[in-house]
């Protein structure tokens, strides 16, 4: 019987693949089948249903089926769905920025620090303003890492100074000065009403006001940092989610040996 079921998925199965149109896969080549889940503003009932059909079908889905509904509180449902997307999107013509370095591992990292540059890099780390979260800075700064990847603090060939939260950037930039700092490492994890847009514009223009701008490496990342954003607002890169100190590490050490060359 199993051997019978897979011999029809496989004759069944549609192995043609556009990549000027994707769609999302569920059982199917290009069936378009999505799950998603919303909340409305609405009484629990057949009309919230209904609603949630009709939502559903304004955003491109086709055979809209509302699969589970809980009122949550009075005067708000919740909804688990399913549907097929009918837009498509052209895989071909997408170009994302990204941080181009040579991701090494901890000891990969000292080595070429040694080889390259001969000395310590110097590398400050906070979240800066009123962002009160510290598991991203920690995560890249503190000794013990994250996911098995170590921290800034454990390298030989880092000093690396983690300065924690709701650090101002007059203190931040003050800090790097005193410490003769190569590079700054802003986390930003909050983010409503774009505060973290704010913060990150005010430390470049607080760089630039006292010249320093092109002497350090500026770098920012959370979990709605991206490289382009970063480029954007005026720093050397970006790093958002599943990134870790492998990552920053090598791009600083990189970094810095290619604007030695420049000189």
């Amino acid at each position: 019987m199993s051997g019978g079921l897979y011999s029809m998925a496989a004759k069944d199965f549609d192995k043609t693949l556009d990549l000027t149109k994707i769609k999302p896969y569920g059982d199917t080549m290009n069936d378009g089948k999505v799950q998603l889940s919303f909340t409305l503003p609405v009484t629990v009932g057949a009309e919230a249903i209904e609603a949630a059909k009709q939502l559903l079908k304004k955003m491109g889905f086709d055979n809209p089926l509302v699969v589970y509904y809980r009122e949550l509180t009075p005067g708000y449902t919740f909804f688990n769905c399913y549907g097929n997307c009918t837009h498509t999107v052209d895989f071909t013509s997408i170009y994302v920025p990204k941080v181009e370095s040579t991701v090494m591992d901890m000891h990969q990292v000292d080595d070429y620090i040694r080889e390259h540059i001969g000395r310590k890099l110097v590398i400050i780390g906070a979240s800066t303003g009123t962002d009160a979260h510290t598991v991203g800075i920690d995560a890249i700064m503190n000794m013990k890492g994250y996911a098995g990847h170590y921290g800034l603090e454990r390298y030989e060939m880092i000093d690396a100074y983690n300065l924690g939260s709701q650090v101002p950037n007059e203190e931040f930039l003050a800090k790097a000065i005193e410490l003769h700092a190569d590079a700054l490492l802003v986390s930003q994890t909050v983010t409503q009403k774009d505060v973290h847009i704010k913060n990150l514009t005010e430390l470049v223009e607080l760089m630039e006001a006292e010249g320093l701008r092109d002497k350090m490496l500026l770098i920012c990342g959370g979990a709605r940092i991206s490289h382009e954003l970063a480029k954007e607002l005026g720093y050397d890169a970006g790093f958002g989610m599943n990134t870790y100190a492998d990552d920053v590490a090598s791009f600083v050490a990189e970094e810095v040996v290619k604007r030695m060359n420049k000189k």
